[in-house]
């Protein structure tokens, strides 16, 4: 809220008035030119190497004269195309829709209210506010400001901030520079004061759209997932590329012929293209954004999300987030006399029978915004109308004449009135204890009693703020708070409840592994009790602001390792705090709201700022947004990331299994001359109609109910370790080496080739069935009930075999894949096949589950 004199004078557009703007202008945003259309999106997926090679193979089936079979793969390509294009497009759609809602917001009036929306939805005559670390949402004339300065370097190129002044209705529109402008503009940046403007133009009628300059978000370069993926493909592909040139080379020496080579070669190359790699990584980091924002966390950066897992040190600000940030008042401690107020309902009560108490609160009121936004002061004034109504203590009449404001060199505010009853200054002042002691120059015995008091209500948990008085003649004021003689009333504790599923959330970190440390600003003492109420380990091992700034970087460094509580620290040392954990190998979360958290939201790991309370500036440095400020949906976004991760380790895992035994059926009539081709073009995308759905809908809908019951993943580590990639091969390996002893038993048996294709191709399927299966879950046997939770695994499984067996024995559709229909008892030794080729990995990954040791 503002501290304008008058609030209801500026009423705002009515909702419906904005609703009809928005329409008639439309959204407040710029034209971009990153935005990808439909045919676009229809060129990438078509461009991808797998589909290009199938449309290659559907041609020369039409070369050869197989027109049917070319018509079929044609059919078929535009199925798997459309499967793609779907899959890309709703990513894009997810990916859009999180961004219109972590865009910049605005707060504006509305119907006399104020709410927060999005940028874009800002419209002409909204009354909007803008405080420090706000970016303007549109241009605007200035109704009234406070001690306000904007940075407009963006538009007049100006290094330093200059100061604003309060327009008229009658000022006209004026360039952006130079001191006191009366006007804001869309896209710079408040950095001091607060104001409350008209907005006069948005989108591509402000200065920034008349100056062609187009706000876009820092384009996203290739997260370390990404580019390690794109090593491998490439390595797949000169691969394939090499293998396909030795096949056409083989079937020419050999007068086979140069079609029949290519199309064998081309096979080859399908075989060995993980084309779904990159598919499932886009998807998986969007449907992960869409599933964390149900969280309450945006995603800015999807990168994100995939170090989200590794997860190690979790640095949290305490109010707001670990507590409410509803405070009330809990105590008054006055003279050396304490009253404690166990409950807000008695307040009123207990207060108007303590008269000795009211001056605090008369003063505590005056030190106080007439409007307040901040919590303690609404406290204040709960308490203060509601315990002091019908006393000479509340002051509507008296007018404000100057304000001190609070300074990083004194943590205190001073209000001064002129009281038309005393003709005098009358000043109240409020803030630490530290700095009102100093303003009051307490020594000897009464800094002491107000130092056990301190003591006696920070040992409670309580945060406290001091308050003081002063009186001055008629004269001028003087320019600091030091030259008025203030004298001690007392101190006011205020309580800030912890947030109702905190220690369980904290509980739950420490059995994953993870580290929590709290920031606060707030006293060593009240910060050590708080600790201790969520059960943080060592709570009374507390790191001031103060020593942080006597401590060099091995000191820290080497205390940091057993602190998990950081008192009175300024927003400007957290990356100090950030330096530390990271120089000891550790992956950090820091939390941030305000202007001076951007440096350390940018050099954590993940920065995540608070969406209720934070600036425009936090949230334009950190990767993630947490939209309700609470600590629960921090370890639940933890926990989607630990999810994701492993997730896209089982699926990849899967994808590599998966092409070895395709690879080495394509191989198979090269290395062994006049066997029978077992795997064409058709056949591999029929598995590929499989594997795509598998990849992304089955392994992406996992659940993952022990995935916090682990160490976390180091981040430094490759995404594809040896051990797995080993893991892999070696499941591609037994379902190949099972595929092709079915057909060479077929082989050896007489049977005609298609029914020593048929039988190797239902082998290959139902490995590839038993490898989801298998893959699904690194913990729960392949068979488990649960492992039917997932629908898309249920559906996708039960619809594969469908499809195996109208391949296999419905007519037309087993011609056109040239296979004969086996009996049901050859079926059974396919499956058993099958099942066996990858039944070891069922004990395997029993054995290590069992042996990986759980955090805490």
């Amino acid at each position: 809220m503002i501290n304008a004199p008058d609030l209801t004078a500026y009423k705002g557009l009515s909702v419906t008035e904005a609703a009809d703007r928005l329409r008639q202008f439309g959204p407040n945003e710029l034209p971009t030119a990153s935005s990808q259309s439909v045919w676009m999106l229809i060129f990438h997926v078509i461009r991808e190497p797998m589909i290009l090679l199938l449309i290659t193979c559907a041609f020369l089936y039409q070369i050869l004269g197989n027109y049917k079979e070319g018509f079929v793969m044609f059919s078929m390509i535009f199925v798997v195309t459309g499967i793609e294009f779907y899959q890309k497009r709703k990513a894009k759609r997810t990916l859009d829709s999180l961004k219109k809602f972590s865009s910049p917001r605005a707060l504006v009036r509305r119907d006399n209210t104020e709410i927060r929306i999005p940028g874009r939805e800002v419209v002409q005559g909204d009354i909007i506010i803008v405080k420090e670390g706000d970016r303007v949402p549109a241009d605007a004339l200035i109704l009234f400001e406070l001690n306000l300065a904007v940075d407009e370097s963006l538009l007049s190129g100006e290094s330093n901030a200059v100061t604003k002044s309060q327009g008229s209705t009658e000022e006209t529109t004026a360039a952006p520079g130079g001191e006191g402008n009366p006007f804001l503009y869309s896209g710079t940046l408040v950095v001091q004061g607060q104001a409350l403007g008209r907005v006069l133009a948005t989108g591509v009628n402000t200065q920034m759209g008349k100056l062609g300059k187009v706000l876009a978000a820092v384009p996203i370069t290739g997260s370390k997932l990404q580019k390690e993926t794109g090593r491998l493909i490439k390595i797949f592909a000169v691969i394939g590329l090499i293998s396909c040139s030795v096949i056409v080379i083989s079937y020419v020496a050999n007068q086979a012929g140069f079609i029949k080579g290519l199309l064998a070669g081309l096979t080859l190359a399908l075989s060995l293209m993980p084309e779904e790699f990159p598919v499932t990584l886009t998807i998986f980091l969007a449907m992960g954004a869409w599933r964390i924002s149900k969280s309450s966390v945006l995603t800015r950066e999807p990168a994100a999300l995939e170090i989200l897992g590794s997860t190690s040190v979790l640095c949290s600000d305490k109010t707001g987030t670990i507590t409410e940030n509803k405070m009330t008042v809990a105590a008054l401690a006055v003279n050396g006399q304490t009253l404690d107020i166990p409950g807000a309902s008695a307040a009123a009560a207990i207060v108007s029978d303590a008269e000795s108490f009211h001056r605090i609160l008369e003063y505590g009121m005056l030190a106080s915004q007439t409007n307040p936004f901040d919590p303690m002061e609404k406290a204040i004034f709960s308490i203060g109308l509601s315990g002091l109504a019908g006393t000479e203590h509340i002051h509507t009449n008296w007018e404000l004449s100057k304000e001190y404001p609070l300074t990083k060199e004194l943590l205190s505010i001073a209000r001064v009135f002129h009281s038309p009853s005393k003709k005098e200054y009358v000043i109240a002042a409020k803030g630490a204890p530290e700095a009102i002691f100093d303003l009051c120059h307490l020594k000897g015995p009464e800094l002491q009693k107000e130092t056990e008091a301190l003591t006696n209500l920070s040992s409670q948990g309580l945060r406290v703020i001091a308050v003081a008085r002063a009186s001055l003649n008629q004269g001028d004021l003087p320019a600091i708070q030091h030259a008025f003689d203030f004298k001690i009333i007392g101190l006011i504790g205020f309580k800030d409840p912890v947030r109702e599923g905190v220690p369980q959330a904290i509980a739950e970190c420490h059995k994953a592994g993870i580290r929590v440390i709290m920031i606060t600003g707030d006293h060593p003492t009240t910060a050590s009790h708080i600790a201790r109420e969520i059960n943080l380990p060592n709570p009374d091992k507390v790191i001031t602001g103060a020593e942080l700034l006597q401590m060099n970087a091995e000191t820290l460094n080497s205390r940091i390792r057993e602190t998990h509580v950081f008192a009175r620290i300024a927003p400007e040392q957290k990356i100090q705090i950030v330096q530390a954990l990271k120089s000891s190998d550790e992956t950090v979360i820091m939390t941030g709201d305000g202007v001076n958290d951007a440096p350390a939201l940018k050099a954590a790991d993940i920065g995540m700022a608070m969406g209720g309370k934070g600036t425009d500036v936090a949230r334009e440095a950190a990767s993630l947004v947490l939209l309700d400020d609470n600590f629960s949906s921090i370890v639940s976004a933890v926990r989607l990331g630990r999810s994701i991760t492993a997730n896209l380790q089982k699926a990849f895992s899967f994808i590599v299994a998966s092409h070895f035994p395709i690879a080495i059926l394509a191989l198979v009539p090269v290395l062994l001359q006049g066997q029978v081709m077992i795997l064409m073009p058709v056949h591999i995308i029929l598995l590929e109609m499989l594997i795509d759905p598998a990849c992304t809908l089955i392994f992406e809908a996992e659940k993952n109910p022990n995935v916090m019951n682990f160490h976390p993943l180091k981040a430094e580590l490759s995404f594809f370790g040896l051990k797995g990639i080993m893991l892999s091969c070696l499941e591609g390996i037994t379902v190949s080496a099972a595929v092709i002893a079915i057909y060479y038993w077929s082989f050896w048996r007489g049977d005609n080739e298609s029914m020593q294709r048929s039988l190797a191709f239902s082998t290959l399927f139902l490995g590839n069935i038993f490898l989801i299966l298998s893959n699904v879950s690194r913990s729960r046997f392949m068979f488990s009930l649960k492992a039917f939770d997932n629908r898309a695994l249920t559906w996708i499984s039960g619809g594969a075999f469908i499809i195996l067996l109208a391949a296999l024995y419905l007519p037309g559709i087993r011609e056109f894949f040239q296979f004969q229909s086996p009996g049901l008892s050859d079926l059974a030794i396919c499956v058993m096949a099958a099942w066996l080729s990858i039944s070891w990995n069922e004990i395997y990954k029993r054995k290590a589950s069992r042996s990986l040791v759980p955090a805490g």
